[in-house]
C-alpha cells in the first residue's frame, strides 16, 4: 500500500495521507514523509521513496539517496540517454563526486580530501561506490508483509529495568522478536489452517511500565544517596534490582499497578479502534517481576455478576458434591441432581423428605444428608480460613471470590488453606475492561513471592477471577524461575512438563540421557534379580533327596520372606512422566498442567552456572516457548497443529 500511495504523495498537498505499515503498528505519514509508532513511544523515522541507489563502504547493501538528489540523477540520467552522451559528473550534496559512465555502469566516487582554506575541490581519488537506478536484481529481504486478519491479541509486559535480554534490548525489540518467531512458526505448524485461510496471525503488544516509575523523581532522591564509588554497578542497581523492592512499596506498587492496567486498557480501546471487526479474545504474558504484576492484578479482578461469586460457589461445591456421590458408590443419581437443577444454596435447604421425593432411597439420602452436615460443621469450625481479611484489601473487598482465593473452602488434608492475596501490598487494584483468556508467565517468581508472603498451599478448586488458562513456562537453569503446582499439591513428589521441541522431538543429548537413565534401571533389576536367586539357593538349608517336594516348597516359603532381600524394581522415567502428566492440579489452569520446563541446549548442559543468565532472557527468541503460546491460544479456537508433538499434553 505505501508504494502505491507513494506517487499520488505530490498532489497531496491540503490532507497528509496516512497508510498504516507492519501489520498495523506504524502509520506512514506520506506528506512529512515520516514514520510514526501507533501504540508505544518512538523516535519518528525517515521515509524514503527509492530510486538511486548506492553500495555502502561496510556492506553490500544498497543505501538510497535522498528523494531531491535522485531527482537530479534522474534528470541527468534521462538527459544521456536520449541525447546519447555520457561521462556526465553530478556533484553531491557532501561534494561527492558521480559519473555516469554509461546505463550499467554508473560510479559514485569518495573523495579522498574535502575542500581546504586553498579552494580545492575534491577528486575521483578514494574508493568508488557502485551506483544502481531501480530496484531489480537486488538482493535486498523486503518483508512480504504480515496477514490483515489477526485472530488474538496479546499484551506482553517486562520484568526489572529497560533491558529485556543479554543484548540490552528493551521490550519493544524483544517482542518484535517474538512476533517475528510467532509467524514463521504459523507457518511451519498451522499451514493447512493458513492455506484453509481459518487464521490469520496473533499481535503482540508490549506494555512498558519502567519508564512510568523512574519518571516520577525517584531517581534523583536515589541519586543523592548512592555512593560514588563503583559507579556503574550502582546505577545499575538502581535502574533494575531496586524495581523489585520498588513493587513491595505500598508507595511505588501503586504506580506499577495502576501503569500496566492504564496502558493496558488503552493499548486494548486503541486496538478496537483501528481494528473495529476484530471479534477474537485478548491474553497476557509477563516475563519475571511482570509475571507476578499481573497475577497480582488477575486475582484481585471483579467477576462479572453471572460470574461472581454465587457462581463460582455453584460450580465449586456442585462439582465436590458430585464427586462426593461417586466416592460414596453414589455416581448413579448425579443426574438426578442435574435433572432437579440444584444449586448449592437449595442442596443445603433439602430436608430428607425432598430428597425421598427426588427418588433417593433410604440408604444414599443418609449418606448425602451426612456429607452436608459434616460440611457445615467443618465451615463453622474454621470460620479465621473463610472470613479472614487480605491484606491486599484494594479494589474487591475480603470474602469476594478474588480476595478469598484458596480460603474459601476448608477441604483439605491439612483442613486449612491460605488466602493467595495474602501478605499483597496494600493498594487499590485497578479493573481491566477485558477478560483475559490466558495468562502466560515466563521465568516467573510468582511461587517464590507466595511462599515468602506466607501462602503455604493454594486450593485446588481456586480459579483467577476472570481468566481461565494459566500457563509457567521456565527455562531448568533460569535463577528467577519458580515453580506454582507443588503449592497445589505438596504431598506429591513429581517433574514440570517437559515441552516438546518445535521440530516434533526431544533434543539429542536429552534423549541420549534418558536412554542411560533407562538402560541403568534395567541393568540394576536385572542386577538385583540375579542377587535375589544367589541368596535363594545359597540360604537353602540342603534336604534329603528322597524327600518329598511339598516339604521343599514348605522350606522355601518359611525362609523366603525372612531372608530375601528386598528387589522391588525401580521404575522407569518414562512410566514416571505418564502418570506425572495424569496429576490433579486443581483449577487455576482448568484442570490442565501448570508448570512447563523448556528443554536446555547441548552446550547449556556442559555448565548451568555460565548459562544461567541467558536461560533468564531466552524466552523472546524461544521457538518452543512461542509455539506453546499459539498452540494454547488457538486451542481456544478448535483449531490444532498440523501434526501433534510428542509429549504434548
Amino acid at each position: 500500500p505505501l508504494s502505491n500511495a507513494l506517487p499520488r504523495a505530490p498532489d497531496s498537498h491540503k490532507e497528509d495521507l496516512v497508510v498504516p505499515t507492519s501489520g498495523g503498528r506504524y502509520d506512514v505519514h506520506l506528506k512529512k514523509r515520516q514514520r510514526v509508532a501507533v501504540y508505544w513511544e518512538e523516535e519518528v523515522s525517515e521515509v524514503r521513496r527509492c530510486t538511486w541507489f548506492y553500495k555502502g563502504d561496510k556492506d553490500n547493501k544498497y543505501v538510497p539517496y535522498s528523494e531531491t538528489f535522485s531527482e537530479e540523477l534522474e534528470e541527468a540520467y534521462m538527459v544521456a540517454v536520449t541525447l546519447d552522451e555520457w561521462k556526465k559528473k553530478l556533484e553531491s550534496p557532501s561534494r561527492e563526486i558521480i559519473i555516469l559512465h554509461n546505463p550499467k555502469l554508473m560510479v559514485h566516487y569518495h573523495p579522498a580530501a574535502t575542500s581546504d582554506d586553498w579552494g580545492s575541490t575534491p577528486t575521483e581519488q578514494g574508493r568508488p561506490r557502485t551506483v544502481k537506478r531501480g530496484v531489480e536484481n537486488i538482493a535486498a529481504e523486503i518483508p512480504n508483509g504480515e496477514p490483515l486478519q489477526i485472530d488474538h491479541l496479546v499484551f506482553v509486559v517486562h520484568g526489572i529495568g529497560p533491558a529485556c535480554d543479554i543484548r540490552f534490548r528493551n521490550i519493544i525489540q524483544c517482542v518484535n522478536d517474538f512476533r517475528s518467531v510467532s509467524l514463521s512458526m504459523l507457518q511451519a505448524h498451522f499451514r493447512k489452517a493458513q492455506e484453509q485461510q481459518q487464521i490469520g496471525r496473533v499481535e503482540f503488544l508490549p506494555v512498558n511500565w519502567h519508564s512510568s516509575l523512574h519518571s516520577t523523581g525517584v531517581d534523583v532522591d536515589l541519586e543523592r544517596i548512592t555512593l560514588p564509588s563503583i559507579n556503574r554497578l550502582r546505577h545499575f542497581i538502581n535502574d533494575t534490582i531496586l524495581d523489585v523492592f520498588f513493587y513491595n512499596s505500598s508507595t511505588y506498587c501503586q504506580t506499577v499497578l495502576d501503569t500496566v492496567a492504564s496502558e493496558m486498557n488503552r493499548l486494548y480501546q486503541l486496538f478496537r479502534q483501528r481494528n473495529p471487526l476484530f471479534q477474537g479474545g485478548v491474553s497476557i504474558a509477563g516475563h519475571s517481576l511482570g509475571s507476578l504484576i499481573l497475577f497480582d492484578l488477575l486475582t484481585n479482578q471483579k467477576a462479572a455478576p453471572e460470574e461472581g461469586e454465587r457462581g463460582q460457589e455453584v460450580r465449586g461445591e456442585l462439582g465436590r458434591l458430585i464427586e462426593a456421590l461417586k466416592k460414596l458408590d453414589l455416581s448413579e443419581y448425579c443426574g438426578v441432581f442435574e435433572k432437579e437443577k440444584m444449586d448449592p444454596q437449595a442442596m443445603f435447604l433439602c430436608t430428607d423428605q425432598n430428597f425421598k421425593e427426588m427418588g433417593i432411597p433410604l440408604g444414599p439420602r443418609m449418606k448425602i444428608l451426612h456429607y452436608i452436615n459434616s460440611k457445615r460443621e467443618m465451615q463453622v469450625g474454621h470460620p479465621h480460613t473463610r472470613d479472614q481479611p487480605s491484606p491486599s484489601a484494594g479494589g474487591a473487598k475480603p470474602g469476594s471470590p478474588s480476595q478469598r482465593g484458596p480460603g474459601s473452602t476448608d477441604d483439605g488434608r491439612n483442613g486449612q488453606y491460605w488466602d493467595i492475596g495474602l501478605g499483597q501490598v496494600s493498594a487499590n487494584y485497578p479493573q481491566l475492561d477485558y477478560k483475559p483468556t490466558i495468562f502466560f508467565a515466563f521465568g516467573s517468581p510468582i511461587g517464590m513471592f507466595l511462599t515468602v508472603r506466607g501462602v503455604k498451599r493454594i486450593n485446588p478448586d481456586y480459579s483467577l477471577p476472570t481468566c481461565r488458562g494459566f500457563f509457567n513456562i521456565f527455562h531448568p537453569y533460569d535463577p528467577v524461575a519458580y515453580r506454582i503446582e507443588p503449592l497445589i499439591v505438596p504431598d506429591l513428589e513429581f517433574e514440570p512438563m517437559l515441552l516438546p521441541h518445535h521440530k516434533g522431538r526431544k533434543r539429542m543429548h536429552l534423549e541420549l540421557k534418558e536412554g542411560l537413565t533407562r538402560m541403568s534401571v534395567d541393568l540394576k533389576n536385572n542386577l538385583l534379580g540375579s542377587l535375589r536367586v544367589a541368596w535363594q539357593s545359597f540360604t537353602r538349608a540342603p534336604l534329603p533327596a528322597v524327600e518329598a517336594a511339598g516339604t521343599d516348597a514348605e522350606t522355601e516359603a518359611e525362609a523366603g520372606p525372612e531372608k530375601q532381600p528386598d528387589t522391588k524394581p525401580e521404575e522407569t522415567p518414562a512410566a514416571g512422566k505418564e502418570e506425572a502428566a495424569l496429576i490433579n492440579v486443581g483449577r487455576l489452569n482448568g484442570g490442565r498442567r501448570i508448570d512447563y520446563v523448556l528443554q536446555e541446549k547441548p552446550i547449556e548442559s556442559f555448565n548451568e552456572y555460565l548459562f544461567a543468565l541467558q536461560g533468564h532472557l531466552c524466552y523472546w527468541e524461544s521457538e518452543d516457548t512461542v509455539l506453546l503460546v499459539l498452540k494454547e491460544i488457538y486451542q481456544t479456537q478448535g483449531i490444532t497443529l498440523d501434526q501433534p508433538l510428542p509429549g504434548s499434553q
